[in-house]
């Protein structure tokens, strides 16, 4: 049985703790590794690496710092099908699906190369007598991230190359599900003249993540997951006087109008609906249709489309649509969900319970569902799924269908599919949903726009990537200097007031 590692001070290190977790093959349910699970001595070691080399790397001006994210982009570009296959293997999605996590993840590296202007404070000459006030960005010194399984390469990268860019060392608590890649990525970031200690992977549980967040070194903490863990890790980090930004669930709707073009609006429900399995925070997971026309005219559009979705492992080519979910526990719960949907009276239109794919019977795949008739009180509305499960939800009209966004707890994302720029606009304006699609299925802004919630879905005050990351891994310090011109009389006893 192959034994991962930890990545601490530029090497593979065993893990001490005598725990690990097992690392599915979800194609076919056999175990294909043994992940460490750290304790806190093994965390605290690490913790320790990092501050003795942040003050260092701290010390390197930004330009320097940036032809390592530079060189790092190159080497991401070289081992794309290496990071995808192995991302694949460990995760189960397609292997372009795969691809596309590393390139979103690159996509933030490559904003984070602009560190130099990024970083840059502001001054303001003469504004007073003989006084000057400028602000620097400084960095907070050691920072630390936990990411989630459904996108080990994007999310990490998402965290760490901010914080590296902007100073900080930085400890990555990866999923243990899926925890290859995010070693992957720290050693291409040493290859890339990233100096030892500044970048370390340490894998673990709920024993990791409490060690980080009682640890008086590490000054802030993000993480991406489920919203019940990041209530946990926003109030006990905050509580231990961290900065900490947490990202949570999310059950994303898109409103689709009577003018809306149904072909296409079908098409990005399929795609943004069962790609991946659902297992996106992004994911479309309710269609509303306004009118029961309207429903009636997607429903008929999305049925054979939904049928002819080609499920299987990530081997069998480009041609397949989704693989499996990752774990068996997850099939499960998406399972059980289903028929909750079935017992509370929506209708399943296309019913994917039962499926098995020949030679993989002990994989973890699930076929794709649709349902209609979906009302706010079911479990299956209520509940991120996080599977290939669409509800639809039919609105009467556009104020009904606006509510059913606005009151559900989770505010990630939504999207709106129309010919008619006022509603477009007016939806944009009034949705209390961080993320909106305008004919955008999945509205995640690129780089160098921020990546954030609203409601349940978001816990802190700045966004990911973009901007917002760089405040969030920087604390400003504001200098006030007077150089006088000759000398003085004595001391002065009293604020002077500016003329």
């Amino acid at each position: 049985m192959k034994e991962l590692t930890h990545y601490i001070n530029g090497a593979h290190v065993k893990g001490q703790s005598g725990r690990f977790a097992d690392v599915m093959n979800p194609a076919t349910g056999e175990v294909q590794a043994r992940v460490p699970l750290a304790n806190s001595e093994e965390l605290a070691f690490a913790v320790d690496v990092a501050a003795d080399a942040q003050p260092g790397w701290a010390a390197t001006n930004p330009q320097r710092r940036a032809r390592v994210l530079m060189k790092f982009v190159a080497l991401l570009n070289r081992d794309m099908d290496k990071l995808a296959e192995a991302l694949s293997r460990e995760h189960g999605k397609t292997f372009p699906d795969a691809k596309g996590d590393v390139q979103r993840g690159l996509e933030v590296v490559e904003y984070c190369i602009g560190a130099p202007q990024l970083l840059k404070g502001e001054y303001s000459d003469g504004a007073g007598p003989g006084i000057d006030i400028y602000s620097m960005r400084q960095p907070l010194g050691v920072s630390a991230g936990i990411t989630p399984f459904n996108f080990p390469a994007m999310i990490p990268m998402w965290m760490f190359a901010p914080a590296i860019a902007c100073g900080n060392a930085f400890i990555l608590k990866p999923s243990e599900r899926d925890p290859s890649v995010p070693v992957m990525l720290a050693e291409l970031m040493e290859e890339a003249g990233l100096p030892k200690g500044i970048l370390q992977v340490v894998n673990g549980d709920k024993e990791a993540v409490d060690a980080i967040l009682h640890h008086p070194t590490i000054q802030s903490v993000g993480f991406v997951g489920s919203t019940p863990i990041a209530e946990y890790i926003y109030a006990t980090g905050c509580a231990q006087g961290k900065r900490v930004q947490c990202f949570g669930g999310a059950k994303n709707h898109m409103i689709i109008m009577p003018d809306a073009d149904m072909d296409q609006a079908a098409d990005a429900l399929v795609g943004a609906g069962y790609g991946a399995a659902g297992e996106r925070c992004m994911a479309i997971s309710v269609a509303v249709p306004v009118g029961d026309k309207t429903a009636d005219a997607l429903i008929e559009k999305l049925v054979p489309r939904i049928e002819k979705l080609k499920v299987g492992p990530y081997t069998a080519g480009d041609d397949v649509d989704y693989g499996p979910v990752v774990t068996a526990a997850a099939k499960a719960n998406i399972e059980r969900l289903v028929q909750t949907g079935v017992d509370q009276g929506a209708k399943l239109v296309v019913d994917g319970r039962g499926f098995s794919l020949q030679g993989y019977e002990n994989g973890f795949f699930i076929g794709p569902h649709l349902f209609d008739h979906v009302t706010p009180d079911m479990d299956i509305y209520k509940t991120e799924i996080f599977g290939p499960v669409l509800s639809t939800v039919r609105a009467q009209n556009y104020e009904e269908a606006l509510k059913l966004a606005m009151d559900h707890e989770y505010g990630n994302g939504t999207a709106i599919f129309t010919r008619d720029g006022d509603a477009a606009r007016d939806f944009a304006s009034r949705v209390n949903v961080g993320m909106i699609g305008v004919n955008v299925p999945i509205p995640v802004p690129l780089a160098y726009h921020t990546f954030g919630g609203w409601k349940k879905s978001v816990f802190g005050d700045l966004n990911q990537h973009g901007p917002d990351a760089f405040r969030f891994y920087t604390r400003t310090k504001t200098v006030t200097a007077r150089w006088p011109s000759g000398i003085k009389d004595g001391g002065e006893f009293h604020f002077k007031a500016m003329d």
